[in-house]
């Protein structure tokens, strides 16, 4: 006899188990499906980002960077350490314990709230209902009367370059580095390429870096990128840009990779090779042909504004529908169902999600960039902040970047936050919060700001929309 509940999750990422917990305090009997498997075979839970995505990697920024510091920033300060080293299996092994941690935190909310967790593949079938399949291949039919799809995604794979898991690896590959690689090649600088390049280049590996667009962060506000992409090369990462990869093969144990540029074919020799080219939706199998889920022309499942699929009672959430792939898009994603499926007129704001790229300093954004507005003749203003002019910024050591704020050049709303700098990812949740309530810019700059913090140069960036910064020499604005 199969089992019935409420709500049945499958996965359980970001996206998934912030469902399944919410689902289950309001009162739902709740099952989530996970496939992956620890050591003993026990369902481990937190999907792609707890277990191989963003925990991990911030894990390993963040002992790298401090690891950087020791080596050859401390003497600023007057900090005298003497040979700095850094065992690298223990680097990952503290890594591995962070993550250990989290998942057995999720484990132990789900024993908390009363969700059940079902080890095994999830398939939606026709009539809410889930098949699943554990490791062994047996099957048991689960009843739904509402199911949440949050599957995930997977690295993207490309032929020049096939991953083996040893010398060509994907993202979760370079996250299980015993040493630092001597010579690094990435393929791709996006977010996963540009933090996992930053990880091993401070830790003392030569990382060149091959995009194949000709422009930088093409998604970042072009300024931004500019600025982004100059402090990045300072700090020695090898950006190539235009570069499109056409080979990569494993020779004597090293990686041959041939690319072509504008200026020709050219090889390199790498001990390791990260392909980190994006990732895509996690949706093959998933779906039973008869169970009335559509994809579209990508393998994302087709969602309308409240996550709705075409089958009735049937939602999917986080990276395997449209929009950024971002945790905490999904996260809320999951949130605004559960609501949904309780009769509340829950709703997102996909106009103040934001993103962080984490290298340091980071990299972070909320809203229109610039030339967003411009391409759709929007009258707008601009004003910017560099942190060579922040009184915290200097005492911390942390001088390079800038804050830029776009605003309605008539109403003055806020219309765009973009950071590169010292704790980006956190300045910028102060603007997310500002547009959430439509605020002004003016608002921003009639709003006391502590002294001293970073957060005055987000302060600063609103008074010089209107010409009005303190701390920096404002442009005349044109009458």
């Amino acid at each position: 006899m199969s089992e019935k509940f409420d709500v049945v999750v499958i996965g359980s990422g970001p996206a998934g188990y912030v469902a399944a917990i919410k689902a289950a305090q309001e009162g739902l009997s709740t099952a989530c499906v996970e496939k992956w498997l620890d050591d003993k075979g026990t369902v481990k839970l937190g999907g792609t980002c707890l277990n191989v995505g963003c925990i991990p990697s911030k894990a390993l920024l963040d002992s790298s960077h401090k690891y950087l510091e020791a080596r050859e920033h401390f003497d600023v300060h007057g900090i005298s350490t003497g040979e700095v080293s850094l065992d690298v299996p223990a680097m990952i092994k503290r890594k591995d314990k962070i993550v250990n941690q989290l998942t057995s935190g999720i484990a132990g909310l789900f024993k908390h709230n009363g969700v059940t967790p079902i080890a095994g593949t999830g398939r939606v079938l026709s009539g809410s209902r889930v098949e699943v399949t554990d490791a062994d291949g047996k099957q048991q039919i689960v009843e739904a009367k509402n199911i949440i799809i949050a599957a995930g995604s997977v690295p993207v794979a490309i032929p020049p370059a096939p991953v083996d898991g040893e010398y060509i690896v994907d993202s979760t590959g370079a996250l299980e580095f015993s040493e630092a690689p001597g010579r690094l090649g990435v393929i791709g600088a996006g977010v996963i390429g540009l933090e996992l390049g930053s990880v091993w280049k401070r830790v003392g590996s030569e990382v060149v870096v091959l995009e194949a667009l000709e422009d930088f962060l093409p998604m970042m506000d072009v300024q931004i990128a500019k600025e982004a992409k100059k402090i990045l090369t300072k700090q020695g990462l090898d950006i190539r840009l235009g570069t499109r990869v056409t080979r990569a093969e494993v020779k004597d144990g090293k990686v041959e990779v041939a690319y072509q540029s504008a200026d020709g074919e050219h090889v390199e020799v790498f001990d390791k090779l990260i392909v980190a080219v994006g990732r895509r939706p996690r949706s093959e199998e998933l779906l039973a042909t008869d169970s009335g889920v559509t994809l579209d022309e990508r393998g994302f499942i087709y969602v309308n504004d409240h996550c709705e699929t075409e089958a009735p009672n049937v939602y999917a959430v986080g990276d395997v529908v449209r929009g950024p792939m971002l945790a905490h898009k999904g996260s809320e994603e999951g949130v605004m169902v559960v609501e949904r499926i309780l009769g509340k007129p829950a709703q997102m704001n996909y106009d103040v999600i934001p993103s962080v790229i984490y290298t340091h300093p980071e990299v972070a954004a909320v809203g229109k960039t610039e030339q967003e507005l411009k391409a759709e003749g929007a009258n707008y203003k601009a004003g910017t902040f560099p942190f060579v002019a922040s009184g915290r910024a200097l005492a911390a050591n942390e001088p390079d970047g800038l804050v830029k704020m776009l605003a309605d050049a008539d109403t003055d709303r806020v219309l765009g936050c973009h950071i590169v700098g010292p704790s980006a990812a956190d300045l910028v949740q102060q603007v997310v919060i500002a547009m959430e309530f439509g605020s002004s810019t003016e608002d921003l700059a009639l709003t006391v700001f502590g002294h001293p913090t970073l957060s005055e140069a987000v302060h600063e960036a609103a008074l010089a929309v209107d010409g009005h910064a303190i701390h920096i020499a404002n442009r005349k604005k044109r009458k």
